[in-house]
């Protein structure tokens, strides 16, 4: 396991390198640069200077040099040019937690709830429930998430004032974020699970294990969940991921300040220190979790190995 983890480690550290540095030439291959509109309007030398402070003034790989400089040597991902005097990596350690706060949360609460609707959906197919749930989870991801976002705001800030509509700072704020943001997973889940259960459930060893006397409720916690959930463990990962690249629309509906608006705006203005690093750090918590992800299933069923070696 070790051995694996390490491995494992290493060639996230290089996909990260390769993401990197392909972002950074993709960002100066586009024509212009991000500070023409900021400085058209100052004298010639100031201009200089500004690009000078930047390093836009060199070649693109005298900048992709000083910019891995700065990771390897300094530990920074540069100056925002955007918001002057801001760094980089001050900005995703303040903004992302905000993010994860309601990301993560919402995913946690779309992977639990779904697993166990995606259950009583297949073990009560057919019947009401399985058609209750099945259209919950057909809205689920049919409703786009600004719309959902919308009807909330008009029903429990409005019709019914529970909640408040736009702000952050109190537990109150972060309950209609973060139902929009759960609606989607938990959709997905359940179906997952729903199939990965019918399936399970028709084999002879669950039959098996009913004639030895196991109780219905026996069997499915100690062999049908635990080999219906890896399907849904294998989606886990990059969900946890769209948590902070895709949350930037509830973000801005609920007035969030989270890290997706930052990356947004970022790309509006061409703020390529900003952009490269939001894009390490997505690409990062992607690797990550996948690597997870590949732990759990090991936990799960031990039958999994990571070795990969055909030992004898």
């Amino acid at each position: 396991m070790v051995k694996y983890i390490l491995k494992r480690v290493f060639y996230m550290f290089l996909v990260l390198f390769i993401v990197t540095t392909i972002t950074f030439f993709l960002m100066h291959m586009i024509p212009g640069d991000p500070l023409t509109a900021l400085v058209q309007k100052l004298p010639e030398q100031t201009k200089i200077n500004y690009y000078a402070k930047y390093g836009l003034d060199k070649p693109v790989y005298e900048q992709y040099f000083v910019f891995l400089k700065g990771i390897f040597t300094e530990g920074t991902l540069g100056e925002s040019i955007r918001f002057p005097g801001r760094q980089v990596l001050d900005t995703i350690q303040k903004y992302a937690g905000y993010s994860s706060e309601i990301g993560l949360v919402a995913v946690l609460i779309g992977f639990i709830i779904g697993i166990v609707l995606g259950t009583v959906s297949a073990i009560k197919q057919n019947k009401l429930p399985d058609k209750l749930i099945s259209i919950i989870a057909i809205l689920g991801i049919s409703l786009p998430v600004f719309l959902l976002a919308s009807l909330f705001q008009y029903l429990f800030t409005v019709k019914w004032p529970l909640f408040p509509t736009l702000g952050w700072g109190t537990p109150a704020h972060k309950i209609l974020p973060i139902l929009c943001m759960s609606f989607s997973p938990l959709a997905t889940y359940t179906r997952y699970m729903r199939s990965s259960v019918l399936d399970v459930i028709n084999q002879d060893y669950i039959t098996m294990a009913e004639a030895k006397g196991m109780s219905f409720a026996q069997v499915v916690r100690r062999h049908v969940l635990r080999n219906s959930i890896l399907p849904s463990l294998t989606i886990l990962g990059p969900n946890i991921a769209d948590v902070f690249t895709g949350s930037f629309v509830i973000e801005s509906i609920f007035a969030i300040p989270g890290l997706g608006s930052y990356y947004i705006t970022a790309v509006n203005d061409r703020d390529f220190p900003m952009i490269i690093g939001c894009a390490m750090f997505y690409t990062g918590i992607y690797i990550l979790s996948l690597l997870v992800v590949d732990i759990l299933y090991v936990i799960i069923d031990p039958r999994i190995r990571l070795t990969g070696s055909n030992s004898k």
